[in-house]
């Protein structure tokens, strides 16, 4: 028995959940041809094993053919997800772990060019900025069939034994009709708020009547569009007043905000450096005035927000979604009194970005996560322990640290600073993404529990190396800045890193070329903008800062365009010469023989980083391996075993940026794959 409010059970109609902690529905873009195979159960199984009440899959699941996922979402449309859903539910239920699913049809939030090509339908000919369709305004044989294409998904996910279905309304078709923004409809389907309703009204009158009075159905939609024109927070209250009172639904799952652009995506679902559950109260709003069970989600990435969230009678559940790709146990964690050993979401938003530019959604600094099949969230002890000597103490060197410590190793790490880090340190200097320093703190924690023998302050030469007398060595030592890009004039630049560390002061006139475009150009620029200097960012590429990705790019366009910054895409920095106290700037195009100049006072490159790989090469001599690795066994989880130099007093690897310049993510997979079997 426990007094935690969290742990407590909830009744939601028949249904007992076994604590108040959910996962809100959420597409992490592991479907198979449509459909939740292995790698989609394996992540919601991991999650139900380690104690979460629900799970809601799909974010949302397509319950027609013309409303074709955008990136790889379940197609509830088809039969055979039957089958799939009931294995996931099955075994989830197995664990103790209730499952739900959310449907939807996407409206105008989809393109016509995906799938099998047909129309994109909405009660307006309004496009949608995100996703730039013009859609055809829905006629009546639409509505009656999308009707039935709701009812027919949800029977389906009926059969399949799901504890309940939500409707996605935010931002889709349902919240379409309800926006007078986006539905010009004539009565019966537009002009009063009643008029606007009655079409998800018929919607979930048809799924009633397919599945019954019995069967668990809620709705995600949002209170207030915070949208000039849209749906404000009295007619937001009033939905809920007439959601509530129409017995049709069981449960509301509130949201604040739209989602037709970045900007709006990123204020219903905020990152790192924005406030934490920043919509809660509006939602303790919603529930004090209807009285009915209240669930929401929306940047609650800790236990403390959560445990508040219940205690105070805000919500009835409290969805922590991104929490649990950081941590699947994390329930588990706050059972066994272990809320110190969570892996704390930093809100860099790694998942979904990645997931609106087509790829999967994997956690920044959990490479486990999606790759349950392959990765343990849990480390296993190996059958031998050996030394291991790690070089760098950067995300690389410190996840390679705290998987081979958990395997029972004995691990020696080396650290040039006088602190881990490595460039994480630099990131985390900016105040708005000073949570990136969790990354490292969560895993100094881990290594300190296991006994991990840091040496900081310790430049390592081959020697320190083999006076450890190593079983393995492992090279994290990183990478340093690449300025050398220019024709002429190289050695009149900086670097990004030499603003972001301090040992360059911004100029006044400021040219920041980005061909790497990731953060660090974007940092640099935000620092030398806010001390008052003009800004051009020039990048050779047809948009910038690419790898930034959209919902992590907002914060800094909004910084970026308040102050003097001018964006320049196509143009490359080809030269840089000095006049007297200004430096000329020469612009060339990959696209034509073109030239243009710029006189500034300053010139940063950011062009990524090349390896601190010096070390390796004196090493891989001595090495029984010579430093290859067995990229097939690395891949299918298999010890590595290449011996090329039987003389060889140690097996040596290098993984994250000391091989080539990448991202966090890449250096903490490395360390994972690699260390998780030695």
């Amino acid at each position: 028995m426990t007094n935690d409010p969290l742990l407590q059970p909830y009744q939601l109609k028949h249904l007992t959940l076994r604590n108040r902690i959910m996962i809100t529905s959420h597409e992490p873009a592991y479907p198979e041809d449509g459909m939740p195979k292995g790698r989609y159960r394996a992540y919601h199984v991991e999650r139900a094993k380690a104690g979460v009440a629900l799970t809601m899959t799909a974010g949302s699941a397509s319950v027609a053919r013309d409303s074709p996922p955008v990136f790889n979402n379940i197609l509830a449309w088809k039969d055979e997800v039957v089958g799939w859903m009931k294995q996931l539910t099955d075994e989830c239920h197995d664990h103790g772990a209730a499952v739900m699913i959310q449907l939807t049809h996407l409206g105008r939030r989809t393109r016509w060019d995906k799938g099998d090509w047909l129309p994109v339908v909405a009660p307006s000919h309004e496009r949608e900025a995100a996703h730039r369709a013009f859609p055809k305004r829905l006629e009546d044989w639409d509505m009656t069939r999308i009707i039935g294409d709701f009812a027919d998904a949800a029977e389906r996910m009926k059969a399949a034994g799901v504890d309940g279905i939500e409707l996605e309304a935010y931002g889709h078709l349902l919240e379409q009709f309800w926006s007078p923004l986006t539905n010009d409809l004539e009565a019966p389907y537009g002009g009063s708020l009643d008029n606007r309703l009655r079409f998800t009204f018929d919607v979930l009158r048809a799924i009633r009547k397919r599945c019954g009075d019995e069967f668990i159905v809620g709705l995600r939609y949002t209170g207030d569009q915070d949208l000039p024109g849209g749906m404000t927070r009295a007619e937001g209250m009033e939905v809920s007043q007439k959601l509530k009172s129409s017995g049709l639904v069981d449960f509301l799952n509130v949201v604040k905000g739209h989602i037709d652009t970045d900007p709006g995506l990123t204020d219903l679902i905020p990152i790192q450096g924005m406030k934490n559950a920043p919509h809660l109260d509006f939602a303790g709003e919603i529930r004090a005035a209807t009285g009915f069970p209240t669930f929401h989600a929306a940047k609650i990435p800790d236990v403390a927000t959560a445990r508040h969230a219940i205690a105070t009678g805000k919500l009835d559940m409290v969805g922590m979604t991104r929490a649990h790709m950081a941590d699947p146990h994390l329930v588990r964690k706050i059972v066994e009194g272990r809320e110190d050993d969570i892996r704390p979401c930093v809100g860099a938003n790694y998942c979904l970005d990645r997931i609106y530019q087509g790829g999967m959604a994997f956690c920044l600094h959990n490479a486990a996560t999606g790759r349950e099949e392959t990765m343990p969230h849990d480390i296993a002890p190996a059958a031998t322990p050996r030394r291991i000597t790690i070089v760098g103490a950067g995300p690389a060197g410190m996840e390679a640290a705290r998987v081979a410590a958990a395997r029972g190793h004995a691990v020696t790490v080396l650290e040039a600073a006088d602190r881990p880090g490595g460039q994480i340190r630099l990131t985390a200097q900016d105040e708005r993404r000073r949570e990136m320093i969790s990354i490292i703190a969560w895993r100094m924690a881990q290594c300190e529990k296991h006994g991990v023998d840091f040496r900081f302050n310790t430049y390592a030469e081959a020697d320190d190396i083999l006076a450890t007398a190593p079983d393995v060595v492992i090279l994290a030592t990183g990478g340093l800045p690449h300025t050398e890009v220019l024709r002429t004039g190289n050695d009149l630049v900086c670097s990004a890193w030499d603003i972001l560390s301090g040992d360059v002061k911004p100029g006044r006139n400021v040219l920041i070329f980005d061909d790497a475009g990731d953060h660090a150009g974007l940092q640099a620029a935000d620092r030398i903008s806010a001390s008052g200097a003009a800004v051009e960012i020039v990048t050779p590429d047809r948009s910038f800062a690419p790898e930034v990705m959209a919902m992590n790019l907002v914060p800094y366009m909004r910084a970026l365009q308040a102050r003097d910054t001018t964006f320049t895409v196509t143009w490359r920095l080809l030269a840089v010469t000095r006049e007297s106290n200004t430096l000329r700037a020469t612009l060339g195009s990959d696209y034509s023989d073109i030239r243009r100049e710029r006189l500034v006072d300053q010139v940063v490159v950011n062009h990524g980083t090349r390896p601190l790989d010096d070390l390796y090469f004196a090493l891989k001599p001595h090495s029984s391996n010579l430093g290859e690795v067995d990229y097939e066994a690395l891949t299918s989880g298999a010890v590595q075993q290449i011996r090329r130099n039987p003389q060889g007093r140690f097996r040596l690897f290098r993984i994250g940026d000391a091989v080539a310049a990448r991202n966090t993510h890449a250096a903490i997979h490395d360390a994972l794959r690699l260390l998780k079997d030695l």
